[in-house]
Parts: structure tokens; sequence; C-alpha cells
């Protein structure tokens, strides 16, 4: 990378995942940017940049993580504000993008909110889009401006070394996650299994039947999302019913509400594998949180000297 565009290069956090932010700065060497970002008494953000963008690369970290609309909203304020400061191109860097389940009309007169948050930001100013591991990947064609979309499976496959065993198999809690979990069992050499669930209400989820032999077998489970953890709890019950020695999961973004902590403290997961993608409150539950920072950090670094992400998609060691 040159001098040129090295110096050119301004990272700026919300108040979403500051730490995040901070450590991606350690890891590539380079200053958090100076911004005040503050509410009014009357709950409006402001936001204030500290320092000269003019011309410069600027990438502007913040998930959309719990209060979600705060801190989307905040997201686009500083977009704003870095675009009337004359940023030469604007990032969004969203290691975790609310709203993504809401990318289709899946029942009559509900909205499509993840194309609604697509607009936004681009009304707002962003000239490029980085983030990791959608709800769907057909969610990058809501943006008509470049999306970089990367995975969190390298971090995750680094500590799952540890899994291999003659009888490990990959599940995926629902169909929909079947593609994600056909990668995972190709990578770590194991089987392949599927859980069918029912959906019964926002919170719970029943589990129906399992799809494939986990019979004396560690399972991993995969999935991108989990909030009330619903239907990682149901899919690791039915898959103990059906003899799996251990249940692991892998989960890119952990949101945990007090319904998951209950969930998760009845043991059925003997270990849920997350990321910082988001701030995890593990309330004491076995949580193993890893970093996405250096990838995060890697992408930033690309993006700015105008390389190809594509190398951060490569595993390592298997």
């Amino acid at each position: 990378m040159s001098d040129m565009s090295a110096s050119r290069l301004k990272i700026f956090s919300g108040n979403s995942n500051r730490l995040l932010a901070e450590e991606i700065c350690r890891t590539i060497g380079e200053p958090l940017g100076e911004a005040t970002v503050t509410s009014f008494p009357d709950g409006e953000t402001f936001v204030k940049i500290n320092e000269n963008i003019r011309g410069h690369d600027v990438f502007i970290i913040q998930s959309t993580c719990p209060p979600t609309n705060h801190h989307l909203v905040e997201l686009l304020i500083m977009i704003d504000a870095a675009r009337r400061a004359s940023a030469q191109r604007i990032t969004a860097v969203m290691p975790f993008y609310g709203y993504a389940r809401q990318d289709r009309k899946d029942q009559p007169r509900v909205p499509i909110t993840a194309k609604l948050v697509a607009n936004l930001l681009v009304a707002a100013g962003a000239n490029r889009i980085l983030t990791m591991d959608l709800h769907s990947q057909q969610i990058q064609g809501f943006f008509d401006i470049p999306v970089d979309h990367l995975y969190a499976s390298p971090v995750f496959f680094e500590h799952l070394k540890a899994l291999r065993t003659d009888k490990l198999v990959v599940c995926s809690p629902d169909v929909g996650g079947m593609k994600m979990a056909a990668a995972y069992a190709d990578v770590l050499g194991a089987g392949l299994g599927l859980v069918a669930k029912k959906r019964t209400s926002a919170t719970n989820v029943e589990a129906i039947n399992v799809v494939g032999e986990v019979d004396g077998c560690d399972v991993l489970l995969v999935d991108d999302i989990t909030e009330t953890a619903g239907t990682l709890t149901a899919a690791a019950k039915i898959l103990r019913e059906h003899g799996a020695r251990s249940v692991r999961a892998a989960v890119s973004h952990c949101i945990l509400n007090e319904v998951a902590v209950d969930r998760l403290g009845t043991g059925l997961i003997d270990e849920l594998i997350t990321t910082n993608s988001t701030p995890v409150n593990t309330h004491g539950i076995p949580v193993t949180v890893l970093s996405i920072a250096a990838l995060l950090g890697q992408a930033i670094q690309r993006i700015n000297s105008n390389e190809s992400v594509t190398g951060l998609f490569r595993v390592k060691g298997f």
C-alpha cells in the first residue's frame, strides 16, 4: 500500500460498537478519528467530525444492534456529516446489518425493510458498504453501490480446528441455512445434517425432525444470527433426543436478550461461538466471542488501496 493512499485513510466510529472500532484501528496501526456523537435532551442525534476529512477515504464503523433505530440514524447522520465535509469516498462498515431478515414480502402488506435501509444509506451519501454474513446474499442486490460482503467463517475455522473429530456433523437449524452448513461441512470434512423446524411465533420455534445421522456424533449448529436462541435450543433438544454426543453452535451475530440467556442456561448447547460484530454480554453462560477486528481491518486496508478483498475468504490450516 502506498504512503499516499495510507495517509488519506480516516476511520470513525458511532456508539454501537466502539470497542471493535478501536481494536480494528490497533490491528492496522491507524488512529480512530475524532468525532462527537451524542444526543440532544429530546433524543435527537448530534454529530460533529472534529478533524479535517476533505478529500479523504472515510470509513464509518457502526453495527445496527439494539437500540437498532438509534444506531441506524446515528450512522446515517455520520455519513451525511462526512459527505458535507467533502470526504472523497465514504464506506459504511456494518459488521452487523440490521433489518436483514425483512428482505422479502412473505405476507400481505408488509415492508421490505432491508431494501429501505439500503436506500437510506445511499441517500445519506454512502459510496460503499462493507458488511459481514448478511442474512441472505441477495441483499447485496438492494444496493446500487459496491458491497463488500465478508464471511466470519475463516475466524470460526481457526477456533474449530480443535473440534476435528471423526464424528463431527455440521447441522443447519433450518432449511435456509443449508448452504452455509454445507460450506462448513466441506471445509471441516464433516457430515451434514438438517433440523426441520416450524416457527410458532417470533420468539418460539418447534423442531419437528432431524435429517441425517447424528447418533453418537459431535454436532456443530451454524447460523447467521440469534436473538432469543429459540431456533438453536429447539434444534439442540431434538439433536440430543436423536443421540448427539455434544452440541455446539457457531453464530455470526449474537444479540442475546433475557429469553435467550434463560434458554442457553439450560445446558442444551455445550458452547455458543460467536463474533464481536455486536457487543456480547455473556451473562455467565458458555459463550466464546471471537474477534473479527483483524478481518475487517484487512478489508479496510484493501479497499483503501484499491486491492481485492477476495483473499480474505481463504481459509488457512485446512
